[in-house]
């Protein structure tokens, strides 16, 4: 009997962007089948940009995974009694209330147990969760949107936690081979936010989102130099001799974006008692120039960037590969969100 092999198509809708992968099983493993990139013009310009990628990539599966995030997402990780996974959704929402600054009513409500961590009492088994609630009327918009293109959602993630599902298939594949305790903090770098996901092996121990992204860097530089957005944003990405200049013009949010993460770092450290070893760093905003100098300087530790195609084969007769070479620093949301292949049904 042959096996008909299943494709799901990874949505990374942002404010600027967006991204889209379409990833295959095979028996040989995850292959990359599509691929699409644009830049959105104006916030009504969205859909009509994601239909027009979807269509320049020829990519047909109309399942997809996508992602929310934003203030209307809580995340939150909680110690509660060991419970089976029945109990655990039931008390996870009358437990929402001490964690969350929304009626319940408001939110649709997720979690599920991360570990579990005993000390020699059997009575006092306690076990860490993870807890998510978004604003339902947030959840209803995006899947509305999503159907209005013509598309099937079959999961809506978060996107730090597609970022985590992006970098655990390196680690499924072999690529690292360190300590598998060891913490190690992905920071993706975006337009409008950063976002900050804390592994500790496979585990998601930490996830904050920063409001400071590649569009203050932007306004950084056309305040500096008295350009309009546009200008400033083409010097950014093209310095074109005029490195020195964009990196003085930047310093003070790169400072201000690093400042924060070193807050997140601490406070992981100060609740785990376990030293954040790697940084590794994604985003189109990544790419700006004295961001990475900047990090290490402020974290005081290497920072390093990564493939999110690492471990998947590309079908170079089914992409643009220099478009994808030149945009794969920003597709580790959307890599996350296209591996959810075992929701794919």
């Amino acid at each position: 009997m042959f096996s008909r092999q299943k494709s799901l198509v990874g949505l990374d809708i942002g404010t600027d962007e967006v991204k889209v992968v379409e990833l295959t099983e095979t028996a040989e493993g995850l292959e990359l089948t599509g691929f699409g990139w644009g830049r959105i013009p104006t916030p009504e310009e969205t859909l009509d940009t994601v239909k027009a990628v979807l269509r320049e990539s020829g990519i047909r599966t109309r399942k997809v995974a996508t992602a929310v995030s934003g203030r209307s997402v809580v995340v939150r990780y909680i110690t509660l009694p060991r419970l089976d996974d029945d109990e655990l959704q039931g008390t996870l929402r009358l437990e929402a209330d001490k964690y969350i600054p929304f009626d319940r009513d408001e939110v649709c409500i997720d979690g599920q147990s991360l570990e579990v961590a005993s000390d020699d009492s059997p009575e006092n088994v306690e076990m860490k969760s993870l807890l998510v609630a978004v604003k339902k009327d947030l959840l209803q918009d995006h899947i509305d949107q999503v159907q209005d293109l013509g598309l099937i959602p079959v999961v809506i993630d978060v996107d730090s936690f597609a970022l985590g599902n992006s970098f655990e298939l390196r680690n499924e594949a072999g690529v690292r081979s360190e300590d598998p305790d060891r913490a190690v903090a992905l920071v993706d770098v975006g337009a409008s936010k950063t976002n900050i996901h804390i592994l500790r092996g496979n585990v998601s121990c930490f996830s904050r989102e920063i409001y400071l992204g590649g569009t203050d860097l932007t306004e950084s530089i056309a305040r500096r130099e008295h350009l309009d957005e546009a200008e400033a944003e083409e010097l950014k990405c093209d310095p074109l001799g005029n490195e020195e200049l964009v990196a003085n013009a930047v310093q003070p949010v790169l400072d201000e974006i690093a400042g924060e993460i070193q807050l997140s770092f601490e406070y992981f450290e100060n609740q785990f008692d376990h030293r954040v070893e790697e940084v590794f760093i994604s985003g189109g905003a990544s790419r700006t120039i004295g961001l990475q100098d900047t990090f290490e300087r402020v974290f005081d530790r290497e920072v390093k960037t990564w493939d999110p195609l690492e471990s998947i084969k590309i079908r170079e007769d089914l992409v643009d590969v220099d478009a994808l070479a030149e945009h794969k620093v920003q597709l580790s949301i959307a890599v996350g969100l296209g591996s959810r292949l075992q929701d794919c049904v």
